[in-house]
């Protein structure tokens, strides 16, 4: 499948969107941001990144902007709106916000790769109310309710508790030993 893409004025003399293996799911994104200059994230900050680019996105497709797990173990970088969705009608440049959550100043030269865009097939669906939707074992769990411990949404219901003081006394099973 072909997808058309076009640079923008300041993406001049930067690589194309490329995959870097054979077998990869996503291209990576690079930093478009002025040559002289340097974007630094600071811990706990976020910024918006430009790629240079513009993508024709194929109809009945979409692409997700997802993070580079090198950033994100190596320097605790990621993609904060992970996946970032790109809808097939959307025509302006992608920009990638990126945020910081580790304990040092993340700089960001021109050139960089940020971030990977995967291209797949949408389904919609046609939604249809009903008054009753059909059980399931799992029920109402979510929030890690198959894991380990209590979850945020029951320790959140505990009146006058903040999850954060609830989540201190959650108790929780240690792997078993081996002999």
């Amino acid at each position: 499948m072909k997808m058309k893409v076009m640079r923008l004025p300041h993406a001049e003399g930067l690589p194309l969107p490329a995959y870097q293996t054979d077998a990869a799911a996503g291209f990576d994104l690079v930093a478009a941001i002025a040559a002289e200059t340097s974007v630094t994230i600071l811990p706990g900050a976020r910024a918006l990144i430009p790629t240079g680019y513009i993508f024709e996105i194929p109809k009945k497709m979409e692409a997700q902007v997802r993070p580079r797990s090198g950033l994100a173990i190596k320097h605790g970088v990621t993609v904060l709106n992970s996946p970032g969705t790109i809808d097939a009608d959307y025509r302006g440049e992608v920009s990638v916000i990126l945020i910081n959550h580790g304990n040092e100043p993340f700089v960001i030269a021109r050139g960089e790769r940020i971030a990977q865009m995967i291209v797949a097939p949408v389904t919609r669906v046609k939604l249809r109310e009903t008054k009753k939707i059909a059980p399931t074992k799992r029920g109402k769990g979510g929030f890690g309710s198959t894991g380990i411990g209590e979850t945020p949404s029951q320790a959140s219901t505990e009146a006058g508790k903040s999850v954060a003081s609830v989540s201190r006394k959650t108790k929780t099973k240690s792997p078993a030993k081996k002999r």
